[in-house]
């Protein structure tokens, strides 16, 4: 799997080749690219399509600094510009969402159309502080295994933790949450919860854009995607039923058809 030093990270990205347009998608705190295989299978025959990793997460190496969502952007336009993939579309995550917000604000040039899935433009709520600092604190010095089955039920709706039919399915994305690197997962969750809103920045938006947001997201609920799709001229907003937080996972199809409907504009 190739890695590139970009903005003082070491990133891990997949990239399918091919001649079509360029898909870049961009994951969410404690996941990796993995989470859009389901994804990447769809449209990789039509389109060249490209996962990457945010700096200490995943594959991609622990830094000492850089996990604000600012230099989280600037490391998403550095591999845009490395890989030659402008303009692109580009498809964000909770984490991944904030960097396609702030990258089709004041990068336009960089992104074709953008997908916003289960993210928001709001800082983070401060009642979410206390609760996510202690989880941080007990993966930080205990490990990630720690509070995995309290992560879960954020990460995840209630349908999909309740289905005996994808039981392999959470055991397989709960080893990866707890496989994540201690520190720089950590360091991620920091950026996150410290993050300033960008609601300022919606305006300015003026390319396709679909909103996606899964009915059962506790992580996201749907009134700040509503939110983001008044703010933003021309915008679609789409409800994933049946969906938590983890949208491309849990509700793959109904992702998939937003997708194509907002990178087909």
């Amino acid at each position: 799997m190739p890695h590139v030093d970009l903005n003082g990270a070491h990133m891990h990205y997949t990239d399918t080749g091919g001649d079509g347009e360029h898909i870049l998608f961009s994951h969410g705190l404690l996941m990796s690219g993995e989470m859009f295989e389901a994804q990447v299978a769809h449209f990789r025959d039509r389109y060249r399509c490209i996962t990457f990793d945010h700096r200490g997460q995943g594959r991609s190496g622990v830094t000492p600094d850089g996990y604000d969502i600012d230099t989280l952007t600037e490391d998403a336009a550095a591999l845009i510009k490395h890989l030659g993939l402008a303009p692109c579309h580009f498809v964000g995550l909770s984490m991944g969402g904030f960097v396609g917000l702030r990258l089709a604000a004041r990068s336009p040039d960089l992104l074709r159309t953008l997908t916003l899935l289960d993210t928001s433009a709001d800082p983070e709520p401060e009642e979410n502080g206390p609760r996510y600092r202690m989880l941080n604190i007990v993966a930080r010095w205990i490990g990630l295994w720690a509070v995995i089955g309290r992560v879960m039920p954020i990460m995840f709706g209630q349908t999909f933790l309740n289905d005996a039919s994808r039981a392999n399915e959470r055991k397989k994305w709960a080893k990866a949450i707890a496989g994540n690197n201690r520190i720089g997962i950590t360091r991620a969750v920091i950026g996150v919860i410290e993050r300033d809103g960008c609601t300022d920045l919606l305006g300015q938006i003026d390319i396709p854009v679909g909103i996606g947001v899964g009915d059962e997201d506790v992580a996201t609920v749907i009134e700040k995607s509503e939110r983001m799709h008044a703010a933003i001229d021309g915008s679609e907003l789409d409800v994933f039923r049946g969906a938590g937080h983890s949208s491309t996972i849990e509700t793959p199809d109904q992702v998939i058809d937003l997708i194509e409907r907002t990178i087909s504009r």
